[in-house]
């Protein structure tokens, strides 16, 4: 049996896979991370430091990057975080630390969400 976080993880990919190309990639070595970020892709580190939104100025703020043509890339460090060399934002989704796999369903949630945002639909999930 699937832990219930991978199951909710899978649930918003399967339903963001029809708004836009999304691919998680989960490497176990911090070092291969800087090597697998295309080099034009607008780096996102997800960070406890970094700055809040609320889910209309994340939407927002996503579409931005995609009318400048920005691939965005999000990075979410293991248990003791990450330091990037290239990093273009810092997000927070809060101010509690979250396990890995929880900040992963939210930040697939909010990602979906935003699409639901921008695209004028109703969105109660």
């Amino acid at each position: 049996m699937r832990p219930p976080l991978a199951v909710a993880s899978d649930h918003y990919l399967k339903l963001l896979r029809k708004q836009a190309r999304v691919e998680v990639v989960e490497l176990r070595d911090d070092e291969r991370v800087e090597r697998r970020i295309p080099p034009r892709a607008y780096v996102v580190l997800l960070d406890a430091a970094g700055r809040t939104q609320t889910s209309e100025q994340f939407a927002v703020w996503l579409e931005d990057r995609r009318h400048r043509g920005l691939d965005v890339v999000f990075v979410l460090g293991g248990a003791f975080g990450i330091e990037l060399e290239r990093c273009d934002y810092k997000l927070s989704l809060g101010a509690m630390t979250l396990p890995h796999l929880l900040a992963r369903v939210v930040l697939l949630e909010q990602i979906f969400r935003a699409h639901k945002i921008l695209a004028g639909e109703p969105y109660h999930h």
